[in-house]
């Protein structure tokens, strides 16, 4: 029998659009039948399309990774001083998103585990704190972005003024030393004016006893002296109600403590004083969380961030000083109660204003 030359063209051609021989496609030199199976096609089964859609979504991700080094590379090796910005600026929002998934995953397992704020652990609840902090610093900057070609100059207004319009997560180590560094003098500022203060309302304290421990107690921080924890337990009762107490203190006295936890003083009294009971609550809170963690479980740069939020600076404070300093805090802070905030508030000056006597250079 003569071969059919039109079967082996057919059967061959399949083979070779294939790659190998179709299911159901019967070996044979004459014309191929096809088997009662049901029929696939292999090249559909390994290539769909979602699959083509992931190897060209990896493609152009892999693309621009590529343009942005070489972009960087340029940067660096053309324009030195803009790249330190621009790497800044990156570093920046990497930081900062990382700090929401953070601060997400926190409040999703609260609501899921019914676990309340002042139940958290230390670093989760300073984590909360410091990013409200940060996005309520950042509003104005992006409602001022918000109308057309406003970006332009917002970039010009944060490579001005970093310190008064940027969050920390944009601003390189050295900044954050240094704007920590002005921050602190601009409420040390107000130390003086919170004794004076003291001292002025000392003399409308009827007890006679606690009126000579108050003016003693002011008379040794403005002689230098750096004063113990059973100075300020001895005069507690001032703060929780008349003449100190937060509700109870006078305006002027009220805004000089707000320069202590940088909040603005243009605000009614009665209002500025809800916002320092709450900061000041907060803080106890913290340091209560402290104690739960254990003050030896934080690292060195905890250690200093801690000290700066209670009104101490670190910046030419050992580890050990700081340890020390923040050991007597818990131990003043701990056994205070929700109404004596204002107490807590006042020693955020007297606790901090003469430690050390003779800081190391």
């Amino acid at each position: 029998m003569a071969l059919s030359c039109r079967g082996v063209c057919r059967g061959a051609s399949l083979i070779l659009l294939y790659g190998k021989r179709p299911v159901g496609v019967k070996a044979s030199l004459c014309t191929p039948s096809l088997a009662p199976t049901k029929p696939s096609l292999w090249f559909v089964r390994h290539y769909s399309p979602s699959q083509a859609r992931h190897g060209i979504g990896r493609s152009v991700v892999s693309g621009l990774k590529w343009a942005n080094e070489k972009y960087e590379r340029f940067l660096q090796r053309r324009f030195p001083r803009f790249y330190v910005i621009y790497h800044t600026f990156m570093k920046g929002f990497r930081l900062l998103f990382q700090d929401g998934k953070e601060v997400r995953r926190i409040v999703a397992r609260m609501l899921s585990e019914r676990i309340e704020h002042q139940n958290l652990p230390y670093r989760d609840m300073e984590k909360v704190r410091q990013l409200r902090k940060d996005l309520i610093k950042a509003i104005p900057l992006v409602i001022i972005s918000i109308p057309p070609f406003a970006n332009y100059l917002v970039f010009i207004l944060m490579y001005l003024y970093p310190r008064q319009l940027l969050i920390r997560h944009f601003w390189t180590p050295q900044q954050l030393v240094e704007f920590q560094g002005v921050y602190h003098a601009q409420r040390a500022q107000h130390h003086w004016a919170i004794i004076k203060g003291m001292e002025s309302t000392s003399t409308s304290v009827q007890d006679s006893r606690l009126r000579s421990r108050l003016s003693e107690l002011c008379s040794k921080v403005r002689s230098g002296v750096h004063p113990v924890v059973s100075d300020v337990h001895a005069v507690r009762t001032l703060f929780s109600g008349p003449p100190l107490g937060i509700r109870s203190m006078y305006a002027d006295q009220m805004r000089h403590l707000c320069a202590l936890l940088f909040l603005t003083p243009r605000l009614p009294g009665f209002w500025i004083g809800r916002r320092l009971n709450s900061h000041a609550f907060e803080l106890m809170q913290l340091d209560r969380a402290i104690v739960r963690l254990g003050l030896h479980q934080l690292n060195d740069t905890e250690l200093r961030e801690a000290c700066y939020v209670r009104g101490l600076n670190p910046d030419r404070l050992s580890s050990g000083q700081c340890k020390e300093w923040l050991t007597q805090w818990l131990q003043f802070s701990t056994h205070l109660k929700e109404s004596e905030t204002s107490l807590y508030l006042h020693c955020m000056v007297l606790l901090t204003v003469n430690f050390p006597k003779h800081p190391r250079h």
